[in-house]
């Protein structure tokens, strides 16, 4: 056999038939939809009772309350030195609506800084109360003693809390609690030397702290609501007590937030490209996708309505133990009344069910709509991953009561606006340019509306990276 032969030997034979790439061009490829992987389940939107704001305003009507400053204190940090915000100063009750700036960067000077080991008393029970305690960093346990001289735990305090406000004003004040670094900390202090000793000399202060201490005692129930005066167990012709229900002369108002964008479609691209899915019919769907992921965002991270930053600061707990255990689950509870729903990031979720498996304890589910939802005492726990998580691996757990009726938590929204596909969002068409570009604008308006404090309840600084 000749070399010639042998290379027309290996040759491949010929093509008997059509090939497969060749053929797809006469073929019609089966398609999907497009795909988005930002959807989630976003179980706010589907759980939180949409109420209908005419107005675009939503007023929240309360009883009168004689509130005191019972918020956070925000600091800076420069190296491993920390200093209070001069007008943070306002959020204590002996400080309330003092405008005095010069004063109060002198207050914020005369803070000094301690840092203390964890199992450090701070304070004990029944010593005398001369300073404020302002905790920039850690957590602080208050202890009180029980009915057979044990310990019981009052509470925990963390970032941004402040503790024995009222030595300040009252030369008599004594701790009524015992108050223990649970962790490293690091706390400013301001004593009431301090506080005097410049109200000698600025005259702002003084007539605050004087005007202060003349204001009578306001009679407020539990909730420092003014009270309503009621008689009961009385026999005979007692005297029944005249009263009154008061109202807040300056009610909170919710205006309707907004979420827009405006989509851009060329119109050769609408004209021709529209088998067998329609382009402008997608390019809206993901759109109003991406919206709706943004509102629910908003609704729980926005510092205006957002529930993180709206949530009460008496209503917000700090772990036990860092990790979410099944004692913070009932403790968070146990706030209020007729719960509805937690809400969770997925990793808080896995962290609560690591801790239950640690207890030998199975949480249960529940059936909502079809799924099954993993339940604590019976109060659907809801995954969001729009709950933020923390470079420290820390995250918050809410819990909230919801619906108008039950002066709870509810979703805010305008329906029968112009051009409405889907309840309070809108695509409006906008006309072409001379780019043959169509363009649509697409609106989403919501909000959200805490109706009383004890609505929402959020469980902070939630470990989701520690295992034991």
């Amino acid at each position: 056999m000749s070399v010639g032969e042998e290379v027309r030997d290996t040759q491949a034979p010929p093509q008997q038939s059509l090939g497969t790439a060749a053929a797809r061009n006469l073929a019609t490829t089966t398609k999907s939809a497009p795909q988005m992987q930002e959807i989630t389940s976003r179980w706010l939107l589907k759980m939180l009772p949409w109420v209908q704001v005419q107005g675009g305003t939503y007023r929240v009507n309360r009883r009168l309350s004689y509130s005191v400053g019972d918020g956070r204190v925000t600091f800076v940090q420069t190296g491993d030195r920390v200093a209070v915000i001069p007008a943070e100063l306002g959020e204590l009750p002996a400080l309330r609506d003092f405008g005095d700036e010069e004063v109060l960067a002198e207050l914020a000077r005369r803070c000094e800084q301690r840092d203390v080991a964890a199992g450090e008393v701070l304070a004990a029970s029944g010593d005398a109360a001369d300073r404020v305690y302002l905790l920039a960093h850690g957590k602080v346990e208050k202890i009180g003693s029980g009915l057979y001289g044990d310990e019981t735990e009052l509470g925990v305090l963390a970032d941004g809390a402040y503790f024995g406000d009222q030595s300040l004003i009252d030369g008599d004040a004594v701790w009524e609690y015992t108050a223990r670094a649970v962790t490293p900390c690091t706390l400013l202090t301001l004593s009431r030397a301090d506080v005097f000793n410049l109200a000698e000399r600025a005259e702002s202060l003084r007539g605050h702290l004087a005007g202060l201490l003349s204001i009578p005692h306001q009679r407020t129930n539990h909730y420092g609501e003014a009270a309503i005066d009621l008689s009961a167990g009385h026999v005979g012709e007692a005297v029944v007590p005249h009263t009154f229900v008061d109202y807040d002369a300056a009610p909170r108002e919710y205006e309707l937030s907004v979420a827009q964008t405006v989509l851009k479609v060329h119109s050769r691209v609408a004209d021709l490209y529209n088998q067998p899915m329609n382009q402008t019919e997608q390019q809206l769907r993901l759109t109003v996708e991406a919206l709706r992921e943004r509102q629910e965002h908003e609704l729980i991270n926005n510092r205006e309505f957002g529930l993180l930053n709206n949530c009460d600061y008496g209503q917000r707990i700090q772990p036990h133990d860092g990790v979410p255990s099944p004692d913070d689950m009932d403790e968070l509870l146990s706030r209020r009344r007729g719960s509805k729903l937690f809400l969770a990031h997925p990793k808080a979720i896995a962290a609560f069910g690591r801790e239950c498996n640690r207890r030998g304890l199975v949480p249960e589910s529940v059936d909502i709509g079809g799924h099954h939802v993993p339940a604590w005492r019976g109060v659907p726990i809801f995954p969001s991953n729009k709950i933020p998580v923390t470079d420290a691996r820390t995250t918050s757990i809410i819990c909230m009561r919801t619906g108008e009726a039950e002066q709870g938590v509810i979703g805010l929204q305008q329906t029968g606006i112009p051009d409405e596909i889907e309840p309070s969002l809108s695509v409006r068409f906008m006309g072409i340019d001379e780019q043959a570009i169509i363009s649509y604008l697409v609106t989403a308006y919501y909000s959200a509306a805490i109706l009383v404090p004890d609505a929402l309840g959020v469980l902070e600084n939630v470990e989701v990276s520690r295992w034991r």
